[in-house]
């Protein structure tokens, strides 16, 4: 028999109403005591929201939250029935996220505990996951197997709890990818069949999730889930599982693997079905949504096609449901990758009704018109020209300042295939589309840039459209796309770039912005550089000739060389290209001379008309000396006509009417020579008298040029010198001038730039065969203008390599 402990009480029985003092016994050791204040406590809790609120605010969460670990099953057991419950409320859910109890519950869900246990745990861990915070604990503790076999749980609510906590920790990306390798994919699909309403919507709920995922796809795929999906939808008793049912079928749609399943059984057909006769717009919009996905492959199209699916979406346009619109354009958008199809909308004046809800005051419906019309109008001229009529280009215009980086892309895709025709590209410039361009330049994204980019190649495709688009300020956002490091916006940049360098004042602003110093940049990367990036460059530079021949020290016989040309000498690196205005506008300095070509404006010769003309009977006019009496009083008149008249220090004030005689004289005395090597060799002695003669190669020194000029930049304040004022000049003034005259007499010939103020020409000559009466084969001759000038002396000899070299 057990001694009785001489200082213990003996049994107390302890009744109590008052929650407070229940609340006080949870803190209790006696276990008598806790089974009965935990579950005096779940009765408590049960009756209502003020019950678990009052619960809270005595502080009972704490120490009941403590009990779901003990070892007594009853107190665990109360314990954790009263958390679940308390849980519900919105104000107990915030105060247990604060409890680390989340372990213990997830502790609770093995196979040895009874169904109430995992009722409550379950029910306590549901009101708990949609807070980030608790799901990243439920993952890092291991949460997701064994709530997956609870799906399988013969508890409704346990199944209910479980499928809800899923629901929610596949939200978070991590969990949604790894959900199949779990195996999770055949316990959610038996849910289908539950008897329960609430578990059947919960897991079509999930599917609609992890149907995003691609992987998870493919095993939904694998265990037929596309299969049991379009059985829910032939299940006419389960019409209220079909919105739900729907939007998973159109994410599996996604998947071009998926896509022949949909022919099996007449399921196409199924989900025309849906279109045709929805049971609400939600219905019919989430089936169009399934028609759009089909579309994606051309077997689809083709079946699609033969159900008349064109006539069933332009009768949608015309829906009272914007969001039905907005799904029937995202259809026609699909259905327009089939060219039938395209020309088959415009047939049934699908058009028309696409254009006007470019109006609607739903973005998202514009949107989607706007795509709608760029998949009509890709590559089709007819449907481009039904857009134009019906006024769509001045919409679409519009909706360049549109905030939708998607709908601004569409719009200059449509307008972009619509400028391929001459008379709507006309009216697009006429409602400044070229203008509008500048804004979507400057935007972030890539789809937008690359699409305005050929925009721009289509509407900048003549002078006026360039001239539109440099005033407007497009250049600079142009030349920015060239630091792209996205290949494709770069070969769209590139072409642009090409199209605006046709015109000179657009090449010389892009010069001056970079773009050269880019594109060499560029064409030096291997993975970077490509033909289009080439093209451009040179581009650039044929129609920007002082660049040309500052960054390549060259010029072709097929650079002609006009009025405004100006040699600034060999490109040095980081050394920025000024425009002539630019250098005429500088302070004297000691840096090389610049010379110009420059020919006054109203004393510009029409060459063609020249060259029908005959000959004048005038002497050759020489300066220093040389020229003739009736020439220089016509200088010196002309001097004293125009000194007033021309802006100081503009690119023609000099009046070159030296050079301007030159011409006259090089015309006159060459082209009436019928043997070409001699006219290059009279050109050539014209040129090496009006630069100071012939100078043998050890008397260099002697000629003074460098004294010369400095004068000569003195008299006019200015670092330019025009080509006519120089007297006396070496190689490279001498090569300079006799590619002005061979270029304006129209006689062909290259610039070749050397060191140390070496210069050459390079001239290409056919040798008559008189006797057989054919050419020979051409040859190369580099023109002798300084020591024997007017000798040609042929590329690979001696003699002109040593001209070639000091």
């Amino acid at each position: 028999m057990e001694k009785e402990d001489p200082e213990a009480i003996g049994p107390l029985s302890l009744e109590s109403k008052a929650p407070a003092t229940v609340a006080l016994l949870l803190s209790s050791q006696e276990e008598d005591i806790l089974v009965k204040a935990t579950e005096a406590i779940r009765k408590f809790a049960e009756k209502g929201e003020e019950s678990k609120i009052k619960l809270l605010g005595l502080g009972a969460l704490g120490p009941l939250c403590k009990l779901i670990d003990h070892s007594n099953k009853v107190i665990k057991r109360n314990a954790l029935m009263a958390v679940g419950i308390m849980a519900t409320n919105g104000e107990v859910s915030e105060a247990l996220k604060k409890e680390d109890v989340i372990p213990l519950l997830l502790q609770k869900l093995t196979a040895e505990e009874d169904v109430v246990v995992h009722e409550f745990a379950t029910l306590s861990l549901a009101s708990m996951a949609a807070d980030f915070n608790c799901r990243v604990q439920i993952n890092t503790n291991n949460g997701m197997p064994p709530l997956i076999k609870l799906l399988s749980s013969p508890d409704p609510d346990v199944t209910k709890n479980s499928l809800e906590i899923i629901f929610n920790l596949v939200q978070d990306l991590e969990t949604l990818k790894v959900l199949h390798e779990l195996g999770a994919i055949p316990p959610l699909l038996e849910l289908l069949k539950s008897e329960f309403s609430v578990i059947q919507h919960l897991a079509l709920q999930t599917f609609q999730c992890v149907t995003t995922d691609l992987e998870t796809r493919k095993t939904f795929r694998k265990e037929h889930g596309f299969e049991k999906f379009m059985d829910v939808l032939n299940n006419m008793e389960l019409n209220d599982l079909h919105a739900e049912a729907l939007q998973t079928v159109s994410n599996c749609l996604g998947d071009m693997e998926t896509l022949p399943l949909i022919h099996k059984n007449k399921r196409l057909t199924r989900l025309m079905e849906f279109v045709l006769a929805p049971s609400s717009p939600e219905i019919q919009c989430i089936a169009i949504k399934c028609i759009t996905r089909a579309a994606q492959s051309p077997e689809s199209r083709d079946v699609l096609h033969k159900q008349e699916i064109e006539k069933v979406l332009v009768e949608l346009l015309s829906a009272a449901d914007d969001n039905v619109k907005t799904s029937a354009c995202q259809a026609i958008a699909a259905m327009s990758f089939r060219p039938c199809s395209k020309d088959c909308l415009k047939d049934l004046e699908g058009i028309p009704p696409v254009v006007q809800l470019l109006r609607s005051e739903s973005s998202a419906l514009r949107e989607a018109a706007t795509q709608a019309l760029s998949s009509l109008t890709h590559c089709n001229k007819a449907n481009a020209l039904a857009v134009y009529e019906a006024g769509g280009h001045q919409i679409l215009i519009q909706q360049l300042s549109e905030s939708s980086t998607s709908t601004v892309a569409s719009s200059v895709a449509t307008l972009c295939n619509m400028a391929e025709q001459e008379i709507i590209q006309s009216s697009i410039l006429s409602q400044g589309g070229v203008q509008a361009l500048v804004e979507p330049l400057k935007s972030t994204d890539t789809q937008v840039l690359m699409y305005t980019a050929l925009c721009v190649v289509q509407l900048a495709c003549n002078n006026e459209g360039r001239e539109k688009f440099h005033k407007a300020g497009g250049l600079e956002p142009l030349v920015n796309l060239l630091y792209s490091k996205d290949k494709e916006l770069l070969k769209h940049a590139c072409l642009a770039v090409n199209v605006c360098a046709r015109d000179t004042s657009c090449a010389v602003k892009m010069c001056k912005l970079g773009a050269l110093e880019i594109l060499q940049e560029i064409n030096q990367s291997a993975n970077r550089r490509s033909s289009f990036s080439k093209l451009a460059i040179t581009s650039l530079l044929n129609s920007n000739l002082p660049v040309k021949y500052n960054r390549t020290g060259r010029l072709t016989p097929n650079d002609i060389i006009t009025s405004g040309f100006y040699d600034a000498g060999q490109a040095f690196l980081d050394q920025p290209f000024l425009t002539l205005e630019e250098l005429l506008n500088q302070p004297l300095n000691q840096k090389r001379e610049i010379v110009a070509f420059n020919i006054p404006m109203e004393e510009t010769v029409d060459l063609a008309d020249d060259r029908k003309a005959s000959p004048t009977e005038s002497e050759i006019a020489i300066k220093k000396g040389r020229m003739t009496p009736k020439r220089k009083k016509e200088k010196d008149k002309h001097d004293e006509e125009h000194h007033d008249v021309l802006p100081e220090k503009s690119p023609i004030s000099f009046g070159d009417v030296s050079l301007l005689m030159l011409i006259k004289e090089a015309k006159d005395s060459v082209l009436s020579l019928r043997d070409e090597r001699e006219q290059y060799a009279a050109l050539a002695r014209l040129v090496s008298e009006a630069m100071g003669g012939a100078v043998p190669r050890e008397r260099l020194h002697e000629l003074g040029w460098v004294l010369h000029q400095s004068e000569l930049r003195f008299q006019l304040k200015s670092n330019v010198l025009p080509i006519g004022m120089i007297n006396k000049g070496t190689y490279c003034h001498r090569a300079f001038l006799f590619k002005c005259l061979a270029d304006t007499i129209g006689k062909r010939c290259s610039l070749v730039r050397g060191d140390y103020n070496r210069a050459w020409n390079e001239v290409l000559i056919f040798k008559v065969d008189r006797k057989n009466l054919r050419f020979s084969k051409p040859r190369w001759y580099i023109v002798d203008l300084m020591h024997q000038p007017g000798t040609l002396l042929p590329i690979d000899s001696p003699a002109a390599q040593q001209y070639q070299t000091i």
